[in-house]
């Protein structure tokens, strides 16, 4: 009966401490799968019509999470039982890893199936999402719509206040909403502030009259169904092109998008 030595104990030690390692981490990271819908909605990532996809996600968790206390329970065991063969000087040779190679099957077929359901039923969360919503859409008619990160009010008084600061001279703001609840009709709140410089303005008329007509400029702030607020204007190339100006002028009319993406950030 061979005699136990302190490196015997040592790396039945190192060994259990590993087990450990990997029965927290199966844990940990099966409890960020079970999660993972949640995770997806507060990113932004799950579309209204996939988020019923990660249905999945729990069990794929709660397996994880299983197999991470199995892990454990087992390391526990098979330690505390190496550890009196040692103290016997009857250990075993060799050691069969029959449990952690079923783990490591286990853990194959668990992440094969995730990936199958994530590519299946949740593609949404495999592929990047187009920022549409934080990105300029010009239409066809010129028309430039970005999206602001604050009420109506409060994005029409941060233009207001840019101006001010640039010199730029207000000439009014049109409130159509509150025009409209005049009226009789609802009309979530909308706001066109007109606004212009003489000096700027001047010498696109001099050179193409009809400028005159989206002269002065403007910017319009409204609130859309969802309750997110935008700022739309005139693109500058699409009126350069309207009044056949010239390229040295293009800057007089193209003040308009510093201003707004400004207003909006």
């Amino acid at each position: 009966m061979a005699q136990s030595s302190l490196s015997d104990y040592l790396a039945a030690e190192r060994t259990f401490l590993a087990w450990i390692r990997t029965g927290l981490a199966l844990a940990g990271f099966g409890f960020v799968i079970a999660r993972f819908g949640l995770f997806l909605r507060a990113m932004g990532i799950a579309q209204e019509n996939s988020i019923r996809g990660t249905f999945g996600s729990p069990w794929f968790g709660a397996a994880l999470i299983l197999a991470g206390a199995l892990a454990l329970f087992w390391s526990a065991w098979s330690y505390l039982r190496l550890i009196r063969e040692l103290d016997r000087g009857q250990t075993e040779s060799p050691h069969r890893s029959t449990f952690a190679v079923a783990l490591a099957l286990l853990l194959a077929i668990l992440g094969l199936a995730l990936a199958i359901h994530l590519f299946s039923v949740n593609p949404a969360a495999v592929q990047p999402k187009q920022e549409e919503s934080m990105t300029p859409r010009t239409s066809s008619n010129g028309i430039v719509t970005i999206p602001s990160h604050h009420p109506v009010d409060e994005t029409v008084q941060r233009v207001e206040e840019i101006l001010a600061a640039k010199g730029v001279k207000l000439f009014t703001v049109v409130d159509h909403s509150g025009e409209a609840v005049k009226a009789g009709f609802q009309m979530r709140p909308c706001k066109l502030l007109i606004f212009g410089n003489p000096k700027a303005g001047t010498p696109l008329m001099l050179a193409s009259p009809t400028a005159a007509l989206d002269l002065p400029l403007k910017i319009l702030v409204w609130e859309k169904p969802d309750g997110s607020v935008c700022v739309s204007f005139n693109d500058g190339i699409y009126l350069q092109h309207r009044h056949a100006l010239p390229d040295s002028l293009l800057a007089n009319i193209s003040v308009v998008d510093g201003l707004a993406a400004k207003a909006a950030e």
